[in-house]
């Protein structure tokens, strides 16, 4: 019988860009904006109680069902959001995360806190966060191009 056991865990990851609270917002808000950095979704209702879902992962990995539903939303400033995360058929973790948008000279200082409760060693802390680390690193890229679907040009 294989051993079941949950380890909890809090990480904190942060991001200066060089662009405004609103491009920095939108980038999460609009879903074929979100879809330049992120899975594509299948379902996308992006409001207090809605519910994004999406499945995919890395061309040499496993397919992941991530499941959201949004708790929170200050526009521009911040998105608190609870998912669950399962591949095949699995349940890998549970989790909340906050991302705050900070106004700061440079641009937007975002500020990504989760909460996970990873299952029976499916998943881990340290696997998620270096995930978190590659999606807010793919985030950028996106902003940087400046080719957002919001009609600003990149500022």
């Amino acid at each position: 019988m294989n051993e079941r056991f949950v380890k909890h865990a809090t990480f904190v990851v942060e991001r200066t860009y060089a662009a405004s609270p609103e491009r920095v917002y939108n980038a999460w808000a609009n879903q074929e904006t979100k879809a330049k950095w992120f899975s594509k979704a299948e379902i996308f209702d992006f409001q207090v109680g809605g519910r994004e879902y999406s499945s995919g992962g890395p061309p040499e990995g496993p397919i992941f069902d991530f499941n959201v539903i949004y708790q929170e939303i200050v526009p521009e400033q911040r998105i608190v959001y609870t998912y669950t995360l399962d591949t095949g058929g699995k349940r890998v973790s549970v989790s909340i995360t906050t991302v705050e948008l900070i106004p700061v000279e440079a641009g937007t200082m975002l500020v990504l806190t989760e909460q996970g409760a990873f299952f029976d060693g499916l998943d881990t802390p340290e696997v998620r966060e270096h995930g978190t680390n590659e999606m807010l690193k793919a985030l950028g890229k996106a902003l940087a191009e400046g080719d957002d679907d919001d009609g600003n040009d990149g500022r």
